[in-house]
């Protein structure tokens, strides 16, 4: 048995686990990123998490093959130098080679989405497929592609930006720069919006009163199974430009496997049979023998973990 350590970087928490060649998380740590702070300060409570979990599992460092990191924003995983993480306020930081310097291990750095997909894409909904996309509804719209078995992110590391094409020309604007982007529509955060909307618009709606303290991306599909109109129409229309996004990546990518993963999709049948349906009146391929299965992700926060561990063996 071989084991490998995997860590999930983010703005919030940085989460390290140790995984085995079965692709078993063995033992995980985590400790808050408390930012800002500077990159080796971080780096070092990368090393501390790894440690942790290491001991947790039973084994030494000695005893680990190689380190995969899975970090916000643009990562150039030839040199394993995060290039620009805005929510990290990090440039052009070497973090490679700070975690080799502590651990003494070889360690590999990867954009977190594409990491997530890899994790999918090695134990996941998309294992034993040779190609795949996987997207990720959460905050945003992430997204992670693999081609022939290998992590595709273009010629300067800043590909497979899904949530950044547009569904809706000159639509709500994004925080990129652009408008009507996959990201404002489909995301969680695209979901509360339009929920916000729908509410405003229907003083009558039982969302008012099924709310809580606060409006979340469930709100409409609970208030849609009680019967509600007005949510039925925020279901709907998440569901269209969802299906959008969705069938213009098949259409680009045409991979065996699509997945999408993030907490919209515990929504379950009430999400994926229309949103399969629409996608499949939409694709070019629908005519095809051949057609991309459309799958909920299933690793859910361990799919960053597992695919960070594994990097090293996708180069």
């Amino acid at each position: 048995m071989k084991y490998y350590i995997g860590i999930d970087l983010g703005g919030t928490n940085i989460a390290a686990g140790v995984v085995d060649s079965e692709f078993k998380i063995l033992a995980k740590a985590s400790t808050p990123t408390n930012r800002p702070r500077s990159c080796r300060e971080i780096c070092k409570d990368m090393v501390k998490v790894s440690l942790e979990a290491v001991e947790k599992a039973g084994l030494t460092v000695s005893q680990i093959e190689s380190v995969g990191i899975g970090s916000p924003g643009t990562v150039n995983s030839d040199t394993g130098v995060i290039e620009y993480a805005n929510n990290l306020d990090f440039y052009n930081e070497p973090v490679a080679e700070y975690i080799e310097n502590d651990l003494g291990k070889p360690v590999c750095v990867e954009n977190d989405a594409n990491a997530a997909a890899y994790g999918e894409f090695v134990a996941g909904a998309a294992k034993g497929a040779q190609d795949a996309v996987c997207i990720t509804l959460g905050t945003g719209v992430g997204g992670g592609i693999i081609i022939g078995g290998k992590i595709y992110s273009g010629f300067n590391f800043a590909g497979a930006e899904i949530g950044h094409t547009v569904v809706e020309v000159d639509g709500v604007p994004c925080t990129c720069g652009r408008k009507g982007c996959f990201e404002v529509y489909s995301s969680a955060t695209g979901l509360i919006r339009m929920t916000k909307e729908a509410m405003d618009a229907h003083p009558e709606s039982k969302m008012h009163e099924m709310m809580g303290d606060h409006i979340s991306g469930r709100l409409a599909f609970n208030a849609m199974r009680a019967g509600d109109e007005a949510a039925k129409g925020v279901v709907d229309k998440y569901i269209k430009y969802l299906a959008v996004g969705i069938a213009n990546t098949i259409n680009v990518f045409q991979p065996e496997v699509l997945c999408i993963g993030g907490g919209v999709c515990n929504e379950g049948d009430a999400l994926m049979e229309p949103l399969k349906e629409a996608v499949r009146e939409q694709v070019y391929s629908k005519r095809s023998e051949k057609n991309t299965r459309i799958v909920r992700a299933e690793l859910g926060n361990e799919a960053g973990i597992i695919g960070a561990a594994f990097l090293g063996i996708s180069k």
